[in-house]
């Protein structure tokens, strides 16, 4: 019994945590609580102990919370420590040189995805991404391949779940991205015309582990008036090519793995 209170108290002390990754920056004892449904008083204590271990950071003007040293220390030895991203760094400078745009690299994680790294074009106008935040699946180049080479049952439950308007180019409806996925799979890669970010242009393909799992997806990305439809057809036979080396160095065998042709309702 002891060890099941430890354990929900744990999970809730992880969920305040991932209440950051999301968002605002910054986060009142309120908003928390309301996100995950908990007292305020419950939420508060958890709060004040993880700012007591560098965790999160207090603003007494706002009595609002942000992540603090301890938890940037964390993620930069995270980030250190995945392989993806070691494998997927020179290949991300070898695209972007062949496609002089920003080439990126995300992970699937639960509830979504993030950007690991990047490498910027050296244009004066060009696009950046968010390291570290997450990003829903069924909006974006990254996020749909990523959806995409899914079991068909988490491709079900984003399917089933809120399909976010991020623009007025977003995918909401779930019959609509439900093709959009069976493309995905036919094509190997997925294209993005400003779905999530307005004025973006982008094109990704999917990066998969030794047993043929979906571990992420790279992406050439750039001002939509630049990486228009045209560009991003150059650009996949480069991605498709770079996709299947760092698949290959994550001790896949190469190529697509095998999915049905059509993705359960």
């Amino acid at each position: 019994m002891a060890d099941n209170g430890g354990t929900e108290g744990a999970a809730r002390v992880a969920d305040v945590l991932l209440a950051f990754l999301d968002g605002p920056r910054s986060l009142g004892v309120s908003a928390i609580a309301r996100e995950l449904d908990l007292s305020k008083a419950v939420v508060h204590r958890i709060l004040q102990t993880l700012v007591q271990r560098g965790l999160l950071t207090a603003d007494a003007g706002t009595r609002e919370y942000r992540l603090g040293p301890a938890a940037a220390a964390l993620g930069a030895r995270a980030l250190r420590g995945l392989d993806l991203r070691k494998v997927a760094l020179p290949v991300l400078r070898s695209l972007q040189e062949v496609t002089g745009e920003t080439t990126t690299v995300s992970a699937r994680v639960p509830g979504g995805r993030v950007y690991l790294d990047q490498v910027e074009s050296r244009q004066e106008i060009k696009m950046t991404v968010e390291i570290g935040r997450r990003f829903p699946l069924h909006a974006g180049s990254s996020s749909t391949c990523i959806l995409a080479f899914l079991p068909d049952d988490e491709i079900g439950a984003v399917l089933g779940g809120p399909l976010d308007l991020l623009t007025d180019r977003t995918i909401a409806d779930a019959g609509d991205l439900r093709r959009r996925i069976e493309e995905i799979r036919h094509r190997g890669h997925a294209c993005s015309d400003g779905e999530r970010q307005a004025g973006a242009g982008s094109v990704a393909a999917p990066i998969f582990g030794f047993d043929g799992s979906v571990l992420g997806a790279i992406s050439v990305c750039g001002p939509a008036a630049r990486v228009d439809a045209a560009a991003r057809d150059r650009f996949v036979p480069f991605l498709i090519s770079a996709a299947d080396r760092i698949s290959r160095d994550m001790g896949w065998r190469g190529g697509l793995p095998a999915t049905k042709g059509r993705v359960s309702a």
